[in-house]
């Protein structure tokens, strides 16, 4: 068992995905989540097809500002990313992906 100090360890993202989707229960967080990694896309086809390299600065206030209202405000958790942050990019993808698949209800 850990405790708050000493985090979970995992050792292959697929130990790490149910834990991460344990922390996004809240249909809110979801949905922040979706709309956030949305609009990097989109910042970022902007960003290349207009070559204006100086919006990518936007794309982790974007993605991780609309995470974390939604973890804060809905969810009442603190972010995976602050323990887990490569594992923790990986499952907002994936969980993105399941949405848009129908496997995850948003």
């Amino acid at each position: 068992m850990t405790s708050p100090e000493s985090p979970q360890k995992f050792h292959r993202f697929a130990d790490f995905y149910p834990y991460y989707l344990a922390e996004h229960q809240n249909r809110t967080c979801r949905r922040l989540h979706v709309i956030g990694s949305t609009l990097v896309l989109l910042v970022l086809l902007i960003a290349i097809l207009g070559r204006n390299w100086s919006l990518l600065w936007l794309l982790p206030v974007i993605g991780y500002g609309f995470a974390w209202v939604g973890h804060f405000f809905f969810e009442h958790n603190k972010p995976a990313t602050f323990k887990h942050p490569f594992y923790s990019l990986m499952g907002d993808w994936v969980m993105f992906k399941d949405v848009l698949t129908g496997k995850i209800r948003w």
